[in-house]
């Protein structure tokens, strides 16, 4: 899928450095297709279809002990690293990091990434998911909100299924961004003897109170769109316009005001108080909101807005090992683990893995915190995450 949050220097600064990488090195990659039947739920509901699609880098070896998972942020899907075609304009978001003698290196790793259940691109040809878009086998028609509300630890069971058909029975890493890091601690929580390394890049331990609420902004508009219709939407228009403005929500709050503010001060924005349109009609936006807009309605495309109200929830229903007691769920954790926080995170701000490396520590686990800058805020996790390059390597590699 498209990397997430295109932006004008960023997009430039990606293309132009992941063109020399790619001319090198980037291998071509296939979506595989893992399907099962009669799927149980965290809250005990039943899904009898599921498939999800999953990508892999590098090759399994005899003993089957050097996967290394990667766990997919909100919007993102399983394309981790790679191209699919030569043609292909754009790498797997984590392409700079996985490959033959990078970070996370293929010549000695099998690296392996799964489709999320309801994955937000459920429209890109690129996806494999079962989610309120896909059709019930019992009514032919699509789910829709009759589809079981899913939490961070269905997905992690869908990737232990998938990881199982493979023979595998033990990983040498999990490592996880954003929603991803929720599934990778939630791994090192649930099953400790299945992983002795865990990552969480711009992650938590829970979801608290503040990153609720916040998170709850973003499914506002699209059930206040009519075209919504509590779910029931893919047999007409759907709720485009509640879903362009959740990505614009989710783009200003996955970036900072620095940054916001340097795009507002380029020639092609040039954002002012005063403009003209917004001055003369209260239907006209600033430049800067139709900079916002534009990138949003490219997104839309191939996302689904029921989608993102079930990623939503997911992301707010998480606590690592899915218990009402955190510390408990903690001190199950049996690997050592890193957390990479993003110093201008505001949406996943640096308290919380502050206070989960914390926590493990006061539990007498190995823990090691260090900080991302940049000034891309929650992006850095994504975009600037070779400055962590190094400490990823020899972290694996110990």
């Amino acid at each position: 899928m498209q990397f997430i949050f295109f932006v004008i220097k960023l997009s430039l600064f990606i293309y132009l450095t992941s063109f020399i990488a790619i001319a090198e090195t980037t291998p071509l990659v296939i979506k595989q297709r893992f399907e099962t039947e009669n799927f149980k739920t965290f809250n005990q509901q039943e899904i009898k279809k599921v498939a999800v699609g999953w990508e892999s880098y590098g090759k399994l070896n005899a003993n089957k002990d050097n996967a290394i998972l990667i766990t997919h942020y909100f919007s993102a899907n399983s394309h981790a690293a790679g191209k699919y075609s030569e043609d292909d304009p754009q790498a797997g978001y984590w392409d700079n990091l996985i490959g033959p003698n990078k970070a996370i290196d293929t010549n000695k790793y099998f690296v392996i990434s799964v489709d999320s259940l309801a994955n937000l691109g459920v429209y890109n040809e690129h996806v494999i998911t079962t989610g309120p878009a896909t059709l019930n086998p019992d009514t032919d028609k699509p789910y829709g909100l009759t589809f079981p509300v899913v939490t961070i630890r269905d997905f992690v069971n869908i990737q232990k299924l998938v990881l199982e058909s493979l023979g595998i029975e033990k990983l040498h890493t999990v490592i996880g961004a954003s929603m991803g890091s929720m599934q990778a601690i939630d791994w090192a929580a649930t099953y400790p003897k299945w992983v002795p390394r865990m990552i969480s890049v711009i992650g938590n331990a829970q979801t608290d109170a503040w990153t609720t609420a916040l998170i709850e902004r973003w499914t506002i508009p699209i059930k206040l769109d009519p075209a919504w219709n509590n779910g029931d939407y893919y047999d007409q228009t759907p709720p485009t316009e509640g879903l362009i403005a959740a990505l614009m929500f989710i783009t200003q709050d996955a970036l900072t005001p620095e940054f916001i503010n340097e795009v507002g001060g380029s020639s092609s924005v040039n954002h002012r108080p005063l403009e003209a349109k917004s001055l003369a009609s209260i239907l006209d936006s600033h430049r800067i909101v139709q900079w916002l807009r534009t990138r949003a309605t490219t997104r839309a495309k191939t996302f689904d807005a029921n989608h993102l109200l079930y990623l939503a929830r997911a992301s707010q229903l998480f606590i690592a090992g899915h218990k009402n007691n955190l510390n408990k769920s903690l001190s199950e954790i049996k690997a050592k683990t890193l957390f990479l926080p993003s110093a201008n995170d505001l949406l996943l701000m640096p308290y919380l893995s502050v206070e989960a490396h914390q926590s493990l520590k006061e539990l007498g686990k190995t823990s090691e915190l260090e900080t991302l800058t940049g000034n891309l805020g929650h992006l850095n996790g994504v975009s600037a995450i070779t400055e962590k390059a190094l400490k990823i390597k020899n972290f694996i590699e110990q």
